[in-house]
């Protein structure tokens, strides 16, 4: 399809303000450039609450979004995007929001550490560390244990996936749904998808390398499981999951080619691709319409899952 007018206007609007990409900036202006650019109005939701809790080395900031006072309810633990590098609890802020509201879910939203301050696996150990806390602590929460589903976008879906299987891999069976939004699955940029999209929609694919290169130590760590899912041996056992990509995304190819792989190891998946939109359209539903088109997918298919 062609490029959705909404998304047409929002590049064109960047390219006259001359946004630079991040990938021409220095890490600590990256990381002031505005990620919720087109969220919406925040809902207001009953209990918002920050907190600190237990990681490896140091705490992991969270942030805990209850819908109403009534529990247990289902928990979903949520991984921001910003290739690893940029990104806070703020740019996921919204759509955890919707999610709480509209799902009627706790939603856990981790704020891992960042790279290059901290490479591969910080951001996976955080992220875990995260995901067991909710999973031993369902009763101080008002979860339920049984109702646990992680999800994340870009690099937060990289995260959720890998946690996942993480999960599976120390034979803890306590997620049971991975929600996937425009995923990172691989350290590689050869896809149809970076060579049709790599340039003018939003996210490059030098924003990428910019990304991986920041992210990872050396090129060795790029092809561990935990940093490329789509690499990992056997899929089989992890939870169903809903895989949403975008038609004009780099990463298109690799979180379709990731659903593929789950199904073939037998793991229930939706996967949908949103035509003539680009990378970051379910952050944006503020003025896209196919960004609330495919939060509802998210809601039903969590409500399902629950």
């Amino acid at each position: 399809m062609p490029l959705d007018p909404q998304v047409q206007v929002v590049l064109e609007n960047i390219s006259k303000q001359g946004i630079p990409p991040l990938h021409t900036l220095s890490v600590e202006n990256a990381r002031k450039v505005n990620l919720s650019f087109g969220a919406g109005q925040p809902l207001q939701v009953w209990k918002v609450e920050d907190l600190q809790i237990p990681g490896n080395l140091q705490s992991v900031p969270v942030r805990i979004y209850k819908p109403q006072r009534e529990t247990p309810l289902p928990v979903i633990v949520y991984y921001h995007g910003g290739g690893w590098v940029v990104g806070n609890l703020d740019a996921a802020d919204v759509l955890c929001r919707e999610l709480a509201n509209r799902v009627n879910s706790i939603v856990v939203s981790v704020d891992y550490r960042l790279a290059p301050d901290h490479k591969f696996p910080a951001a996976v150990e955080d992220a875990y560390a995260a995901l067991t806390w909710v999973a031993q602590n369902t009763s101080a929460i008002g979860a339920d244990p049984y109702r646990i589903a992680v999800g994340g976008d870009s690099a937060g879906g990289n995260l959720a996936a890998v946690v996942a299987m993480m999960a599976r891999d120390n034979g803890a069976n306590f997620v049971k749904f991975q929600l996937l939004f425009n995923p990172v699955t691989h350290y590689s940029f050869d896809t149809q998808s970076y060579k049709e999209n790599g340039e003018g929609f939003g996210l490059t694919a030098d924003t990428m390398r910019w990304f991986w290169n920041n992210y990872l130590a050396n090129d060795q760590d790029g092809l561990h499981p935990y940093a490329s899912p789509l690499l990992a041996a056997d899929l089989a056992g992890l939870p169903p999951a809903l895989i949403l990509t975008a038609e004009y995304d780099p990463l298109r190819d690799e979180g379709e080619a990731f659903a593929e792989k789950l199904r073939a190891a037998g793991v229930p998946v939706e996967m949908k691709r949103y035509e003539g939109m680009a990378h970051g359209f379910i952050l944006q539903t503020g003025i896209y319409d196919r960004g609330r088109e495919a939060l509802q997918h998210a809601v039903r298919a969590l409500q399902k899952a629950f």
